[in-house]
Formats: structure tokens, sequence, C-alpha cells
């Protein structure tokens, strides 16, 4: 079969590939589309958490035997340890990740635990049901916050995870959301999803950070109220670049937010039902290394690309 392989820092390409074995409690999910992820992106040019060669692709949905729409939860947990217990399956210690620490969605067809496997409700379309990984960690975010209706919201950063997280505090009945980006056409996006776009003003009660530099990390915190909470949901750079003492001085709270619980999964499917996705954009899978190669070194055209097999 065909599958887009990260085989070297900065390298994708399309190969022939063995096609998946499939052990006992697992189903061969045929992919319909994949969405490049983010943490992909600079995954590929720093290997490390995701080590080559690898089929990437956490963000999937497909047909499983039978013709099932399916879509897949990607965190596998251990589902027997303290947290898994306590419902924090997706920090499991001992988790692992679908398209991280074994091949994932940028494939014609890929070997899934029957248990990850979610059906996919007859009005989410392919590029939706693709989207909804992404969504579930917006949904889990603004979980984090509190969730705080009426709030004044910031995110910083409008890629996918940013627009997504835009839909959920609007969502969550935050009293304004105001985005900053880098890129007219991102900001352009959140616009048409009920944002105010330009520069972060004064205090606000809730920052998000979409995209987890230095900078933005720094700027999550100084634009705080006193008491106030930001959420860290990017993963661009280790360095937390804030000022420690402002955080000690105004009692705020920076929370880190990963992944997400089963039900906010779920969550994420009622999330995207008629929601505006005109921010995406499907491409063959032939044509994922080159997409995949000129979002990594800066492009933003578009927002969410989907790859379909």
């Amino acid at each position: 079969m065909k599958a887009l392989v990260f085989t070297g820092p900065g390298t994708l390409e399309l190969l022939d590939v063995a096609e998946p074995e499939v052990a006992d409690g697992e189903v061969l999910v045929q992919v319909r589309a994949a969405g490049i992820c983010g943490s992909e992106l600079h995954g590929a040019r720093r290997p490390g958490f995701r080590k080559p060669p690898l089929i990437m692709g956490h963000e999937f949905a497909g047909t499983r035997p039978g013709g099932e729409p399916v879509v897949v939860n990607p965190i596998l947990s251990c589902g027997e340890c303290d947290l898994c217990r306590r419902g924090l399956r997706h920090i499991c210690r001992r988790r692992t990740i679908i398209g991280v620490h074994r091949p994932g969605g940028f494939a014609e067809r890929v070997a899934v635990p029957s248990s990850a496997l979610r059906p996919v409700p007859h009005w989410l379309s392919w590029e939706a049901a693709a989207v909804v990984e992404p969504a579930a960690n917006a949904v889990h975010a603004w979980h984090r916050t509190g969730p705080a209706v009426g709030a004044r919201v910031a995110v910083i950063g409008c890629g996918a995870i940013g627009l997504l997280c835009v839909l959920a505090a609007l969502a969550g009945e935050a009293g304004s959301v105001d985005v900053t980006d880098l890129a007219a056409e991102r900001m352009a996006a959140a616009r048409s999803l009920g944002a105010a776009a330009g520069e972060l003003r004064g205090e606000y009660d809730v920052v998000i950070d979409a995209v987890g530099s230095a900078a933005t990390r720094a700027k999550s915190v100084a634009h705080q109220r006193p008491g106030g909470v930001a959420v860290w949901l990017g993963l661009a750079e280790e360095e937390a670049g804030f000022d420690a003492n402002a955080l000690v001085r105004g009692e705020k709270q920076v929370l880190g937010s990963f992944a997400y619980s089963d039900e906010e999964f779920a969550g994420a499917m009622a999330l995207l039902r008629n929601t505006n996705l005109d921010w995406t954009a499907s491409y063959p899978l032939a044509e994922g290394a080159a997409i995949f190669t000129e979002l990594m070194n800066g492009g933003t055209h578009p927002v969410k690309a989907l790859l379909r097999p």
C-alpha cells in the first residue's frame, strides 16, 4: 500500500510499504481523511518524540471492515494505573499514541485497536471527522478554564487548534474572544467563527496559548488579569519564557492542557456539527509530502491540510 513516511529530519516520502499486520483485538481501518497537525510539523523538523521511520497521522477517520464510518481516538492507555482508574487515561504514564509510537493515518490503511474506534454520526463529513481529534483538544482546554462562562477570552495563534479553541469558548458561553496571529488569512478565519482579530489589548480572564513558543507563553501571562488563568496547549518550543514573579504577585495561573477525555472526544463531534470548515483543504495522499514540507517550512495555507488516500 501507499503511505507517507517520516524518514528523517525534515523529510517525508510517499513509499510503497507492507500491508499492516492486524493483531488480536485490532481492526484494519481504510483511511478516508487524515489531518496534518502542527505538532507533527515541529516533530518532523526536530525528531525526538517522533522517531523515523514512522507513518505519522493521529487525526484520522475511515471505515472499518463492513464499511462502518469510524473516527479514531489515538490515545492508547494501560487502563490499569491510578490515573486510568481516576478517569485520566489521556495522561496515563504508559500511554502510547497512534501515529507517534505506532503507525498512523498517513496511509491507505492502518491497524487500530478496536477500543480506539468511535462511530461517526451520519451528519459528520469525512473532513469534519478528521478534525474531531484536534477539536477534542480544544474542548478539553476550555474545560481546564473552569469553564469561564461570560469571561473575556484571548486566543494566541489561529492555526487549527486556535480556531477550534475559539469555537469551544463561544460554545461554552465566553463573553468575548479576541485572537491574534501573524497570518492575515488565519485571523480572517477566526473572524468568520465569531472572534475579534487583532492585537491583544489589556487584561483577560482567560488566555489560551495555541502556539507554544517562549514569546507566546510570556504573552499569555502578561495579558492575564490578576487571578486569571492561562491554558497552554501549543508545543512549538520547550522554553517557558514567562515572568515568574508576575505570576506570584498577581496570583495568576498557568495550566497545561494535553489531549482529552473520552467524553470530550465525543463532545467534539457535537461541536463540529454545522461548523464552517472553509479553512480546511483536502489533498490526495500523493501530494502529502509536498504540502507537509511547505507547511513545515513556514507556509500558512491552508490553515488545516487534510490528506485523502
